[in-house]
């Protein structure tokens, strides 16, 4: 009787530490983001690559997704530091410090964010990840927004009507853009901009057609431009921390790795292609005036000679990187257009 007593606890013993060393492997991932709760970013995109790492890791890494009131500029940093596991953020919010992945946000790519997306994590694998911009952070994903379009609240008729206007840029290219159209440019975070154009400090904004729904623009910038060729697109990226992932099992790591890179870029991509439709059929039925220009409208014809030069501005830009730049712009393009042809 003792012996099966002894044996009895010792099993029960064994199974609480089964349960312990199972508990004791589960990892949480701790995601901070920005922008509204129902941005496609967030109602979407990252709830859908928290399950394909949970499903990948067998639910050894948990998810959690936290609303940070971090500027988004400093969520680099904060990956880099440990503060959080993972993020995203759009290049441009950091000057000087990503020039490379402005490539994408070239006007004229005229392709959706998918495909964008696709072409950009490629070209980035093939020719800029040499360069090591990303120093300190491992990456996860890079997209693009849709095009940007002109979001105002009053109507552009042709660009003169933008000079001297207060315009809110998000960086990057859009600052060059915005020089050349002799706006005046207002540097501010995206998620700030529903706030700056009620109370009257910005005119209008550049940003992509699926603002109009997520942060409501419709309501404060109810007149919307769309340039056809491509006014410009958005370098985004999802990155983590690199001593995060060397805390893993080789095999969980892998496994994130697995459901990250092109997969996550191009599902990131899709999706806010997807919310800009559905944006611009919002604006349309919430009193919000949507014109999209015919390429052969003065406006669009000036837009495009008013943006003459930007890839060439770019590459002198980037000639000390120690890329063969010029070979990833074609890359770029290429791949873009041929799988906007394929899909």
């Amino acid at each position: 009787m003792i012996k099966i007593k002894f044996a009895a606890i010792l099993a029960t013993a064994a199974l609480f530490s089964v349960n312990a060393s199972a508990i004791a492997k589960e990892t949480t991932l701790n995601v901070s983001t920005w922008l509204p709760p129902t941005h496609v970013q967030n109602s979407a995109v990252w709830p859908t690559w928290a399950k394909w790492v949970e499903d990948a890791t067998e639910g050894r890494v948990k998810v959690n997704i936290e609303y940070t009131s971090s500027n988004p500029t400093q969520l680099f940093q904060m990956v880099e530091d440990g503060v959080t596991d993972a993020a995203f953020s759009f290049h441009g919010f950091v000057p000087g410090r990503f020039p490379l992945e402005e490539i994408v946000e070239l006007p004229g790519l005229g392709v959706n964010a998918e495909a964008a997306s696709a072409a950009h994590w490629r070209t980035y694998q093939k020719y800029l990840a040499k360069a090591n911009e990303h120093d300190g952070l491992e990456l996860l994903a890079l997209f693009a927004h849709g095009q940007g379009v002109i979001q105002t609240n009053f109507p552009v008729k042709s660009l003169a009507d933008l000079k001297g206007k207060k315009i809110r840029i998000g960086g990057g290219i859009q600052a060059e853009i915005g020089k050349r159209l002799e706006i005046t440019p207002v540097a501010a975070p995206g998620n700030k901009v529903y706030e700056l154009m009620q109370t009257g400090v910005v005119d209008g904004v550049f940003m992509p057609m699926t603002e109009q729904k997520a942060q409501r623009l419709v309501e404060v910038a109810p007149y919307v431009t769309i340039i056809p060729t491509g006014m410009y697109m958005g370098s985004f990226v999802m990155f983590i921390n690199p001593d995060f992932m060397a805390s893993l099992s080789p095999a969980d790591a892998e496994a994130i790795r697995s459901v990250s890179g092109e997969r996550l870029s191009i599902m990131a991509g899709a999706t806010w292609d997807k919310a800009d439709i559905e944006a611009k059929k919002f604006a349309k039925e919430n009193g919000g005036t949507v014109v999209e220009l015919a390429v052969d409208d003065p406006m669009a014809i000036a837009y495009v000679e008013k943006t003459e030069g930007l890839d060439k501005a770019w590459l002198e830009s980037v000639k000390d990187k120690g890329v063969d730049a010029k070979a990833a712009l074609e890359m770029l393009r290429t791949e873009a257009r041929a799988y906007a042809a394929n899909h």
